[in-house]
Protein backbone atom coordinates (compact mmCIF):
# COMPACT_ATOMS: atom_id res chain seq x y z
CA UNK A 1 0.00 0.00 0.00
CA UNK A 2 2.25 2.79 -0.65
CA UNK A 3 1.21 6.29 -1.85
CA UNK A 4 2.91 9.06 -3.69
CA UNK A 5 2.19 12.14 -4.80
CA UNK A 6 4.08 14.79 -6.12
CA UNK A 7 3.39 18.78 -6.51
CA UNK A 8 4.11 21.17 -8.91
CA UNK A 9 4.63 19.22 -12.27
CA UNK A 10 6.96 16.64 -10.60
CA UNK A 11 10.39 15.77 -12.24
CA UNK A 12 13.55 18.11 -12.64
CA UNK A 13 11.03 21.36 -13.82
CA UNK A 14 10.44 22.61 -10.37
CA UNK A 15 13.61 24.45 -9.73
CA UNK A 16 12.95 26.91 -12.67
CA UNK A 17 9.73 28.09 -10.91
CA UNK A 18 11.21 30.56 -9.08
CA UNK A 19 13.88 33.37 -8.73
CA UNK A 20 16.08 31.57 -5.69
CA UNK A 21 17.64 28.58 -6.05
CA UNK A 22 15.48 25.56 -4.52
CA UNK A 23 16.89 23.71 -1.54
CA UNK A 24 15.28 20.25 -0.39
CA UNK A 25 14.84 18.62 2.44
CA UNK A 26 13.81 15.13 3.52
CA UNK A 27 12.20 14.08 5.81
CA UNK A 28 10.96 10.65 7.35
CA UNK A 29 8.31 9.92 9.99
CA UNK A 30 7.99 7.03 11.77
CA UNK A 31 4.59 6.06 12.96
CA UNK A 32 2.59 2.79 14.98
CA UNK A 33 1.75 1.20 11.41
CA UNK A 34 4.04 3.25 8.50
CA UNK A 35 6.88 5.13 7.56
CA UNK A 36 6.18 8.12 5.60
CA UNK A 37 8.67 10.34 3.89
CA UNK A 38 8.45 13.91 2.49
CA UNK A 39 10.33 16.18 0.13
CA UNK A 40 10.31 19.72 1.40
CA UNK A 41 11.51 22.83 0.15
CA UNK A 42 12.83 26.27 2.03
CA UNK A 43 9.18 27.39 2.46
CA UNK A 44 8.08 24.51 3.81
CA UNK A 45 5.95 23.28 0.52
CA UNK A 46 5.96 19.51 0.64
CA UNK A 47 6.73 18.26 -3.33
CA UNK A 48 6.64 14.74 -3.02
CA UNK A 49 5.40 12.10 -0.21
CA UNK A 50 5.35 8.12 -0.12
CA UNK A 51 4.37 6.13 2.60
CA UNK A 52 4.84 1.94 3.49
CA UNK A 53 3.34 0.04 6.19
CA UNK A 54 5.15 -1.44 8.74
CA UNK A 55 4.88 -4.95 10.60
CA UNK A 56 3.59 -4.94 14.00
CA UNK A 57 3.30 -8.05 16.48
CA UNK A 58 0.92 -8.74 19.62
CA UNK A 59 2.32 -12.06 21.17
CA UNK A 60 -0.02 -11.44 23.73
CA UNK A 61 -2.48 -8.95 25.42
CA UNK A 62 -0.39 -5.82 26.35
CA UNK A 63 2.68 -6.86 24.44
CA UNK A 64 3.73 -4.62 21.14
CA UNK A 65 6.44 -5.70 19.11
CA UNK A 66 7.87 -3.77 16.18
CA UNK A 67 11.26 -4.89 13.77
CA UNK A 68 14.17 -2.10 13.60
CA UNK A 69 15.28 -4.20 10.50
CA UNK A 70 11.88 -3.91 9.06
CA UNK A 71 11.22 -0.03 10.13
CA UNK A 72 15.20 0.98 8.59
CA UNK A 73 14.08 -1.23 5.30
CA UNK A 74 10.58 0.54 4.87
CA UNK A 75 12.27 3.83 5.69
CA UNK A 76 14.97 3.06 2.62
CA UNK A 77 11.86 2.61 0.09
CA UNK A 78 10.15 5.61 0.71
CA UNK A 79 13.08 8.17 0.86
CA UNK A 80 14.29 6.39 -2.87
CA UNK A 81 10.55 7.36 -3.62
CA UNK A 82 10.64 10.59 -2.81
CA UNK A 83 13.95 12.13 -4.52
CA UNK A 84 12.90 10.37 -7.46
CA UNK A 85 13.80 12.43 -10.84
CA UNK A 86 14.73 15.97 -8.37
CA UNK A 87 18.77 16.68 -8.41
CA UNK A 88 20.14 14.97 -5.64
CA UNK A 89 22.89 17.66 -5.18
CA UNK A 90 19.93 20.18 -3.81
CA UNK A 91 18.97 18.05 -0.92
CA UNK A 92 20.66 19.81 1.96
CA UNK A 93 19.23 18.33 5.25
CA UNK A 94 17.48 15.07 6.22
CA UNK A 95 15.39 14.90 9.64
CA UNK A 96 14.10 11.95 11.65
CA UNK A 97 11.33 11.60 13.74
CA UNK A 98 9.69 8.64 15.46
CA UNK A 99 7.18 7.01 17.77
CA UNK A 100 8.96 6.73 21.11
CA UNK A 101 9.61 2.60 20.73
CA UNK A 102 12.49 0.88 22.68
CA UNK A 103 14.48 -0.23 20.32
CA UNK A 104 17.39 -3.32 21.73
CA UNK A 105 20.41 -4.00 19.91
CA UNK A 106 23.69 -5.88 21.15
CA UNK A 107 26.85 -4.92 21.71
CA UNK A 108 27.67 -5.71 17.81
CA UNK A 109 24.16 -3.40 17.29
CA UNK A 110 22.29 -6.35 15.92
CA UNK A 111 19.12 -6.76 17.09
CA UNK A 112 17.80 -8.90 20.27
CA UNK A 113 14.59 -10.29 21.21
CA UNK A 114 12.49 -8.73 23.33
CA UNK A 115 9.75 -11.56 23.52
CA UNK A 116 9.66 -14.91 25.05
CA UNK A 117 9.33 -16.43 21.45
CA UNK A 118 13.45 -15.80 21.38
CA UNK A 119 12.53 -14.33 17.86
CA UNK A 120 15.29 -11.22 17.47
CA UNK A 121 13.78 -9.62 14.35
CA UNK A 122 11.11 -8.27 16.91
CA UNK A 123 13.46 -6.52 19.56
CA UNK A 124 11.39 -3.10 19.69
CA UNK A 125 8.99 -2.90 22.18
CA UNK A 126 6.32 -0.41 20.72
CA UNK A 127 5.25 2.83 22.84
CA UNK A 128 2.01 1.51 23.24
CA UNK A 129 2.82 -1.52 25.21
CA UNK A 130 1.89 -1.95 28.57
CA UNK A 131 3.91 -4.91 29.97
CA UNK A 132 5.36 -3.14 32.49
CA UNK A 133 2.52 -2.40 34.61
CA UNK A 134 4.10 -3.73 37.91
CA UNK A 135 7.46 -2.12 37.39
CA UNK A 136 6.24 1.28 36.83
CA UNK A 137 3.79 0.76 39.87
CA UNK A 138 7.16 0.16 42.16
CA UNK A 139 8.93 3.09 40.10
CA UNK A 140 5.94 5.36 41.31
CA UNK A 141 6.43 4.24 45.04
CA UNK A 142 9.70 5.73 44.90
CA UNK A 143 8.48 9.04 44.69
CA UNK A 144 11.59 9.98 43.56
CA UNK A 145 12.28 13.88 42.35
CA UNK A 146 12.74 12.83 39.19
CA UNK A 147 9.19 11.57 38.62
CA UNK A 148 8.16 15.82 39.06
CA UNK A 149 8.71 16.06 35.53
CA UNK A 150 6.46 13.77 34.41
CA UNK A 151 3.46 15.24 36.27
CA UNK A 152 4.27 13.01 39.04
CA UNK A 153 3.43 10.14 38.24
CA UNK A 154 5.48 8.13 35.46
CA UNK A 155 3.81 6.17 32.36
CA UNK A 156 3.84 2.72 31.72
CA UNK A 157 4.60 3.94 28.09
CA UNK A 158 7.96 5.24 28.94
CA UNK A 159 11.27 3.14 28.74
CA UNK A 160 12.45 2.84 32.54
CA UNK A 161 9.76 0.41 33.37
CA UNK A 162 10.29 -1.38 30.00
CA UNK A 163 13.74 -1.25 30.74
CA UNK A 164 13.27 -2.85 34.33
CA UNK A 165 10.70 -5.44 32.91
CA UNK A 166 13.51 -6.76 30.22
CA UNK A 167 16.05 -6.86 33.08
CA UNK A 168 13.75 -8.70 35.34
CA UNK A 169 12.02 -11.28 32.46
CA UNK A 170 14.54 -11.56 29.91
CA UNK A 171 17.99 -11.74 31.56
CA UNK A 172 19.60 -14.51 29.50
CA UNK A 173 18.32 -13.59 26.33
CA UNK A 174 18.27 -10.13 26.13
CA UNK A 175 18.94 -7.85 29.27
CA UNK A 176 22.84 -9.56 29.53
CA UNK A 177 23.70 -9.52 26.07
CA UNK A 178 22.42 -5.90 24.98
CA UNK A 179 24.62 -3.09 24.07
CA UNK A 180 22.12 -0.59 23.36
CA UNK A 181 18.86 0.57 24.35
CA UNK A 182 17.89 3.23 21.81
CA UNK A 183 14.77 5.39 21.29
CA UNK A 184 13.38 4.57 17.87
CA UNK A 185 13.96 8.22 16.23
CA UNK A 186 17.65 8.03 18.14
CA UNK A 187 18.16 4.75 16.17
CA UNK A 188 17.28 6.36 13.05
CA UNK A 189 19.73 8.96 13.21
CA UNK A 190 22.59 6.49 14.38
CA UNK A 191 21.23 4.48 11.33
CA UNK A 192 22.11 7.47 9.57
CA UNK A 193 25.42 8.47 10.32
CA UNK A 194 27.21 5.77 12.31
CA UNK A 195 26.69 8.85 15.48
CA UNK A 196 24.74 7.03 18.94
CA UNK A 197 24.44 10.46 20.22
CA UNK A 198 20.90 11.32 21.69
CA UNK A 199 18.38 13.52 21.13
CA UNK A 200 17.31 15.50 23.78
CA UNK A 201 14.01 15.34 22.98
CA UNK A 202 13.74 11.44 23.78
CA UNK A 203 16.05 11.45 26.59
CA UNK A 204 14.36 14.10 28.70
CA UNK A 205 10.72 13.10 27.55
CA UNK A 206 10.67 9.45 27.89
CA UNK A 207 14.28 8.50 30.09
CA UNK A 208 14.41 10.91 33.03
CA UNK A 209 17.43 12.94 31.26
CA UNK A 210 17.99 17.04 32.62
CA UNK A 211 19.09 19.24 30.26
CA UNK A 212 20.38 20.67 33.10
CA UNK A 213 21.64 18.27 35.25
CA UNK A 214 22.24 14.92 32.89
CA UNK A 215 21.02 11.98 34.78
CA UNK A 216 20.60 11.03 38.22
CA UNK A 217 22.67 8.15 39.31
CA UNK A 218 20.38 7.79 42.65
CA UNK A 219 17.09 7.38 40.39
CA UNK A 220 18.65 4.05 38.45
CA UNK A 221 19.69 2.72 41.64
CA UNK A 222 16.78 3.20 43.48
CA UNK A 223 15.07 1.53 40.87
CA UNK A 224 17.41 -1.89 40.44
CA UNK A 225 18.83 -0.58 37.10
CA UNK A 226 22.05 0.44 38.62
CA UNK A 227 23.98 -1.33 35.66
CA UNK A 228 23.15 2.12 33.70
CA UNK A 229 25.61 3.87 36.03
CA UNK A 230 28.08 1.47 36.47
CA UNK A 231 29.15 1.86 32.97
CA UNK A 232 28.86 5.68 32.95
CA UNK A 233 25.23 5.62 30.84
CA UNK A 234 27.13 4.48 27.60
CA UNK A 235 24.15 1.92 26.64
CA UNK A 236 21.26 4.17 27.05
CA UNK A 237 23.14 7.35 26.11
CA UNK A 238 25.86 9.87 27.75
CA UNK A 239 26.12 12.66 24.50
CA UNK A 240 23.16 14.33 23.98
CA UNK A 241 22.19 17.02 21.20
CA UNK A 242 19.56 19.14 21.09
CA UNK A 243 16.94 18.22 18.43
CA UNK A 244 18.56 19.48 14.92
CA UNK A 245 21.62 19.61 15.75
CA UNK A 246 23.98 18.46 13.02
CA UNK A 247 25.09 14.87 13.77
CA UNK A 248 29.01 13.84 12.85
CA UNK A 249 29.62 14.03 9.36
CA UNK A 250 26.44 13.94 7.84
CA UNK A 251 25.04 10.18 6.31
CA UNK A 252 27.49 7.93 5.82
CA UNK A 253 28.25 6.13 2.78
CA UNK A 254 26.58 2.84 3.15
CA UNK A 255 23.52 4.86 4.43
CA UNK A 256 23.22 7.08 1.59
CA UNK A 257 23.31 3.87 -0.11
CA UNK A 258 20.32 2.48 1.21
CA UNK A 259 18.10 5.31 1.42
CA UNK A 260 19.20 6.83 -2.43
CA UNK A 261 20.34 10.46 -1.02
CA UNK A 262 23.69 11.62 -1.35
CA UNK A 263 26.60 11.35 1.23
CA UNK A 264 27.72 13.36 3.73
CA UNK A 265 24.25 15.18 3.67
CA UNK A 266 23.39 17.04 6.85
CA UNK A 267 21.54 14.53 9.17
CA UNK A 268 19.71 16.17 12.35
CA UNK A 269 19.24 15.05 15.86
CA UNK A 270 15.60 13.77 15.99
CA UNK A 271 12.69 14.38 17.51
CA UNK A 272 9.70 12.38 18.89
CA UNK A 273 6.80 12.19 16.46
CA UNK A 274 4.27 13.97 18.20
CA UNK A 275 7.33 16.69 19.06
CA UNK A 276 7.51 16.79 15.22
CA UNK A 277 4.41 17.56 15.02
CA UNK A 278 4.21 20.44 17.46
CA UNK A 279 7.67 22.03 15.28
CA UNK A 280 5.40 22.09 12.53
CA UNK A 281 2.87 24.05 13.98
CA UNK A 282 3.19 25.83 16.73
CA UNK A 283 5.66 28.26 14.97
CA UNK A 284 3.17 29.41 11.85
CA UNK A 285 2.50 32.97 10.75
CA UNK A 286 -0.87 34.02 11.86
CA UNK A 287 -0.82 37.40 10.58
CA UNK A 288 -3.90 38.52 8.98
CA UNK A 289 -6.45 35.97 10.21
CA UNK A 290 -7.94 37.78 12.98
CA UNK A 291 -6.35 35.35 15.82
CA UNK A 292 -5.53 36.60 19.84
CA UNK A 293 -2.72 34.88 19.61
CA UNK A 294 -1.41 37.14 16.44
CA UNK A 295 -0.59 39.99 19.21
CA UNK A 296 0.75 37.10 22.18
CA UNK A 297 3.89 35.12 22.40
CA UNK A 298 4.50 31.84 21.31
CA UNK A 299 3.38 30.18 24.68
CA UNK A 300 -0.63 31.33 23.81
CA UNK A 301 -0.65 28.53 20.94
CA UNK A 302 -1.40 24.96 22.07
CA UNK A 303 -0.32 22.29 19.49
CA UNK A 304 -2.82 19.06 19.33
CA UNK A 305 -0.77 16.58 17.74
CA UNK A 306 -3.69 13.73 17.04
CA UNK A 307 -3.49 10.36 15.20
CA UNK A 308 -3.36 7.01 16.87
CA UNK A 309 -3.44 8.84 20.51
CA UNK A 310 -2.91 12.52 21.00
CA UNK A 311 -0.42 14.63 22.75
CA UNK A 312 -0.78 18.59 23.61
CA UNK A 313 1.97 20.07 23.48
CA UNK A 314 2.34 24.06 25.52
CA UNK A 315 5.52 25.94 25.68
CA UNK A 316 6.55 28.67 28.51
CA UNK A 317 9.28 30.77 28.92
CA UNK A 318 9.77 29.74 32.70
CA UNK A 319 9.22 25.82 33.90
CA UNK A 320 5.46 25.13 35.06
CA UNK A 321 4.88 21.84 37.16
CA UNK A 322 1.28 20.36 36.10
CA UNK A 323 0.27 17.31 38.22
CA UNK A 324 -0.34 14.97 35.48
CA UNK A 325 1.00 16.49 32.42
CA UNK A 326 4.61 15.41 31.61
CA UNK A 327 6.96 18.19 31.93
CA UNK A 328 8.08 20.72 32.11
CA UNK A 329 11.13 19.80 29.69
CA UNK A 330 13.80 22.17 28.72
CA UNK A 331 14.49 22.52 25.06
CA UNK A 332 12.82 19.33 24.19
CA UNK A 333 10.97 20.92 21.57
CA UNK A 334 11.78 24.40 20.70
CA UNK A 335 15.05 25.44 21.77
CA UNK A 336 14.84 27.74 24.78
CA UNK A 337 11.39 27.40 25.67
CA UNK A 338 9.74 24.31 28.72
CA UNK A 339 7.33 21.68 27.61
CA UNK A 340 4.51 20.53 28.65
CA UNK A 341 3.31 17.81 27.40
CA UNK A 342 -0.40 16.46 28.17
CA UNK A 343 -1.69 13.26 26.32
CA UNK A 344 -4.31 10.87 25.90
CA UNK A 345 -3.66 7.12 25.19
CA UNK A 346 -6.06 6.29 22.35
CA UNK A 347 -8.15 8.61 19.82
CA UNK A 348 -7.91 7.74 16.54
CA UNK A 349 -7.59 3.99 17.85
CA UNK A 350 -10.61 4.60 20.14
CA UNK A 351 -12.87 5.68 16.62
CA UNK A 352 -11.32 2.82 14.90
CA UNK A 353 -12.58 0.64 17.96
CA UNK A 354 -16.03 1.84 18.56
CA UNK A 355 -17.06 2.27 15.03
CA UNK A 356 -15.57 -1.19 13.83
CA UNK A 357 -17.04 -2.87 16.59
CA UNK A 358 -20.47 -1.85 16.09
CA UNK A 359 -23.40 -4.23 14.42
CA UNK A 360 -24.28 -1.34 11.61
CA UNK A 361 -20.25 -1.53 10.22
CA UNK A 362 -20.39 -3.97 7.36
CA UNK A 363 -23.39 -1.84 6.22
CA UNK A 364 -21.34 1.34 6.52
CA UNK A 365 -18.19 -0.01 5.09
CA UNK A 366 -20.65 -1.46 2.10
CA UNK A 367 -22.56 2.26 1.78
CA UNK A 368 -19.44 4.45 2.04
CA UNK A 369 -17.03 1.90 -0.73
CA UNK A 370 -20.25 2.07 -2.94
CA UNK A 371 -19.78 6.17 -3.00
CA UNK A 372 -15.94 6.29 -2.53
CA UNK A 373 -15.84 7.89 0.23
CA UNK A 374 -14.04 7.28 3.45
CA UNK A 375 -15.88 5.76 6.36
CA UNK A 376 -15.82 8.71 8.27
CA UNK A 377 -16.61 11.18 5.74
CA UNK A 378 -19.68 9.01 5.21
CA UNK A 379 -20.67 9.06 8.31
CA UNK A 380 -20.12 13.02 8.92
CA UNK A 381 -22.64 13.04 6.15
CA UNK A 382 -24.73 10.87 7.21
CA UNK A 383 -24.84 13.07 10.52
CA UNK A 384 -25.62 16.10 8.74
CA UNK A 385 -28.72 14.15 7.29
CA UNK A 386 -30.20 13.25 10.30
CA UNK A 387 -29.55 16.27 12.90
CA UNK A 388 -32.79 17.97 11.00
CA UNK A 389 -32.69 21.73 11.92
CA UNK A 390 -30.66 21.77 15.08
CA UNK A 391 -26.68 21.61 15.19
CA UNK A 392 -25.07 18.42 15.08
CA UNK A 393 -23.48 18.23 18.32
CA UNK A 394 -27.08 17.67 19.76
CA UNK A 395 -27.65 14.56 18.63
CA UNK A 396 -26.01 13.15 21.55
CA UNK A 397 -28.18 14.87 24.21
CA UNK A 398 -28.68 11.49 25.88
CA UNK A 399 -25.54 9.71 24.99
CA UNK A 400 -21.95 10.05 26.59
CA UNK A 401 -18.84 8.82 26.69
CA UNK A 402 -15.94 8.49 28.99
CA UNK A 403 -12.91 7.83 26.39
CA UNK A 404 -10.17 5.89 28.78
CA UNK A 405 -10.48 2.29 27.22
CA UNK A 406 -6.87 2.09 27.54
CA UNK A 407 -6.60 4.37 31.02
CA UNK A 408 -6.19 7.77 31.27
CA UNK A 409 -2.63 9.23 30.68
CA UNK A 410 -3.58 13.05 31.08
CA UNK A 411 -4.05 14.80 34.03
CA UNK A 412 -5.20 11.81 35.61
CA UNK A 413 -2.68 9.73 35.10
CA UNK A 414 -4.23 6.91 36.11
CA UNK A 415 -3.78 3.53 34.08
CA UNK A 416 -6.99 1.73 35.99
CA UNK A 417 -9.13 3.83 34.34
CA UNK A 418 -11.80 2.06 31.73
CA UNK A 419 -13.89 3.18 28.91
CA UNK A 420 -17.85 3.78 29.65
CA UNK A 421 -20.86 4.80 27.59
CA UNK A 422 -24.47 5.62 29.29
CA UNK A 423 -27.70 6.10 26.91
CA UNK A 424 -27.17 2.76 24.89
CA UNK A 425 -30.55 1.92 23.39
CA UNK A 426 -31.52 -1.09 21.60
CA UNK A 427 -31.40 -0.64 18.27
CA UNK A 428 -28.38 -1.51 16.14
CA UNK A 429 -28.90 0.67 12.55
CA UNK A 430 -26.38 3.18 10.80
CA UNK A 431 -28.10 6.47 12.44
CA UNK A 432 -26.83 4.82 15.96
CA UNK A 433 -23.51 3.73 15.11
CA UNK A 434 -23.01 7.67 13.49
CA UNK A 435 -23.94 9.30 17.09
CA UNK A 436 -22.26 6.89 19.07
CA UNK A 437 -18.96 8.19 16.55
CA UNK A 438 -20.03 10.92 17.53
CA UNK A 439 -20.29 11.06 20.83
CA UNK A 440 -16.75 9.18 20.86
CA UNK A 441 -15.41 12.54 19.00
CA UNK A 442 -16.76 14.68 21.81
CA UNK A 443 -15.58 12.60 24.44
CA UNK A 444 -11.97 13.20 23.19
CA UNK A 445 -12.57 16.61 22.78
CA UNK A 446 -13.92 17.03 26.33
CA UNK A 447 -10.35 15.01 27.19
CA UNK A 448 -8.63 17.88 25.31
CA UNK A 449 -10.62 20.42 27.49
CA UNK A 450 -9.84 19.12 30.92
CA UNK A 451 -6.19 18.86 30.01
CA UNK A 452 -6.52 22.55 28.82
CA UNK A 453 -7.89 23.22 32.18
CA UNK A 454 -5.26 21.44 34.08
CA UNK A 455 -2.37 23.25 32.28
CA UNK A 456 -4.33 26.98 32.71
CA UNK A 457 -4.79 26.14 36.43
CA UNK A 458 -0.89 24.92 36.82
CA UNK A 459 -0.26 28.38 34.90
CA UNK A 460 -0.09 27.98 31.18
CA UNK A 461 -3.00 30.91 29.35
CA UNK A 462 -3.95 29.78 25.79
CA UNK A 463 -6.25 31.20 23.29
CA UNK A 464 -5.83 29.12 20.02
CA UNK A 465 -4.98 25.39 19.66
CA UNK A 466 -3.14 24.52 16.27
CA UNK A 467 -3.74 20.86 15.67
CA UNK A 468 -2.69 18.25 13.13
CA UNK A 469 -2.16 14.63 12.51
CA UNK A 470 -4.33 12.25 10.68
CA UNK A 471 -7.70 13.36 12.96
CA UNK A 472 -7.19 16.79 11.76
CA UNK A 473 -7.73 15.82 8.68
CA UNK A 474 -11.41 14.98 9.47
CA UNK A 475 -14.03 18.43 9.88
CA UNK A 476 -15.98 16.94 12.48
CA UNK A 477 -13.10 16.16 14.82
CA UNK A 478 -11.84 19.93 14.69
CA UNK A 479 -14.92 21.27 14.34
CA UNK A 480 -15.82 19.49 18.18
CA UNK A 481 -12.39 20.40 19.29
CA UNK A 482 -13.37 24.03 18.36
CA UNK A 483 -17.01 24.30 20.26
CA UNK A 484 -16.09 21.92 22.88
CA UNK A 485 -13.08 24.44 24.35
CA UNK A 486 -14.39 27.50 22.98
CA UNK A 487 -11.11 28.10 21.47
CA UNK A 488 -10.45 28.89 17.56
CA UNK A 489 -8.24 25.86 15.52
CA UNK A 490 -5.68 26.21 13.05
CA UNK A 491 -5.25 23.79 10.61
CA UNK A 492 -1.66 23.81 9.09
CA UNK A 493 -1.07 24.75 5.03
CA UNK A 494 0.54 21.47 5.09
CA UNK A 495 -1.45 18.81 6.52
CA UNK A 496 1.77 16.52 6.98
CA UNK A 497 2.96 18.86 10.27
CA UNK A 498 4.80 15.57 11.23
CA UNK A 499 6.72 15.43 7.85
CA UNK A 500 7.42 19.42 7.68
CA UNK A 501 8.77 18.93 11.32
CA UNK A 502 10.76 16.31 10.31
CA UNK A 503 11.93 19.07 7.29
CA UNK A 504 12.68 21.51 9.93
CA UNK A 505 15.13 19.44 11.66
CA UNK A 506 17.16 18.69 8.27
CA UNK A 507 16.95 22.45 7.13
CA UNK A 508 18.21 23.31 11.18
CA UNK A 509 21.26 20.56 10.63
CA UNK A 510 22.03 22.08 7.07
CA UNK A 511 22.96 25.51 8.74
CA UNK A 512 20.13 26.88 5.68
CA UNK A 513 18.68 28.92 8.72
CA UNK A 514 20.03 30.68 12.03
CA UNK A 515 17.66 28.58 14.95
CA UNK A 516 15.36 26.48 14.82
CA UNK A 517 12.74 29.02 15.63
CA UNK A 518 13.57 30.82 12.16
CA UNK A 519 12.90 27.55 10.39
CA UNK A 520 9.24 27.38 11.97
CA UNK A 521 8.64 30.51 10.82
CA UNK A 522 9.09 30.24 7.38
CA UNK A 523 8.38 27.21 6.93
CA UNK A 524 5.06 26.56 8.45
CA UNK A 525 1.94 27.93 7.34
CA UNK A 526 -1.89 28.72 8.05
CA UNK A 527 -4.30 26.84 6.12
CA UNK A 528 -7.52 27.01 7.69
CA UNK A 529 -8.99 28.92 10.71
CA UNK A 530 -11.82 26.84 12.17
CA UNK A 531 -13.74 29.23 14.93
CA UNK A 532 -15.70 27.84 17.47
CA UNK A 533 -19.88 28.09 17.41
CA UNK A 534 -19.80 30.25 20.61
CA UNK A 535 -23.87 29.76 20.43
CA UNK A 536 -24.20 25.82 21.36
CA UNK A 537 -21.52 26.90 24.29
CA UNK A 538 -24.64 26.12 27.04
CA UNK A 539 -25.32 23.19 25.65
CA UNK A 540 -21.57 21.66 25.68
CA UNK A 541 -20.76 23.34 29.16
CA UNK A 542 -23.52 20.70 30.56
CA UNK A 543 -22.38 17.64 28.46
CA UNK A 544 -18.86 18.33 30.23
CA UNK A 545 -20.40 18.38 33.74
CA UNK A 546 -22.10 14.87 32.85
CA UNK A 547 -18.14 14.24 31.59
CA UNK A 548 -16.76 14.86 34.78
CA UNK A 549 -19.62 13.03 36.69
CA UNK A 550 -19.04 9.79 34.37
CA UNK A 551 -15.29 9.32 36.03
CA UNK A 552 -16.66 10.27 39.55
CA UNK A 553 -19.11 7.61 39.20
CA UNK A 554 -16.57 5.10 37.82
CA UNK A 555 -13.99 5.80 41.01
CA UNK A 556 -17.31 5.26 43.37
CA UNK A 557 -18.28 1.97 41.51
CA UNK A 558 -14.61 0.45 42.09
CA UNK A 559 -14.55 1.74 45.54
CA UNK A 560 -18.23 -0.30 46.05
CA UNK A 561 -16.68 -3.09 44.74
CA UNK A 562 -13.40 -3.30 46.83
CA UNK A 563 -15.73 -2.35 50.09
CA UNK A 564 -16.56 -5.02 52.53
Amino acid sequence: MMGEQTREGGGTTMPGRDQEPRSYYVGVDVGTGSVRAALVDQRGILLAFADQPINQWEPQFNHHEQSSEDIWAACCVVTKQVVQGIDVNQIRGLGFDATCSLVVLDKQFRPLPVNHEGDPHRNIIMWLDHRAVSQVHRINETKHSVLQCVGGVMSVEMQAPKLLWLKENMRETCWDKAGHFFDLPDFLSWKATGVSARSLCSLVCKWTYSAEKGWDDSFWKMIGLEDFVADNYSKIGNQVLPPGASLGHGLTPEAAKDLGLPAGIAVAASLIDAHAGGLGVIGADVRGYGLACEGQPVTSRLAVICGTSSCHMGISKDPIFVPGVWGPYFSAMVPGFWLNEGGQSVTGKLIDHMVQGHAAFPELQAKATARCQSVYAYLNSHLDLIKKARPVGFLTVDLHVWPDFHGNRSPLADLTLKGMVTGLKLSQDLDDLAILYLATVQAIAFGTRLIIEAMEAAGHSFSTLFLCGGLSKNPLFVQMHADITGMPVVLSQEVESVLVGAAILGACASGDFASVQEAMARMSKVGKVVLPRLEDKRYYDKKYQVFLKLVEHQKEYAAIMKGD
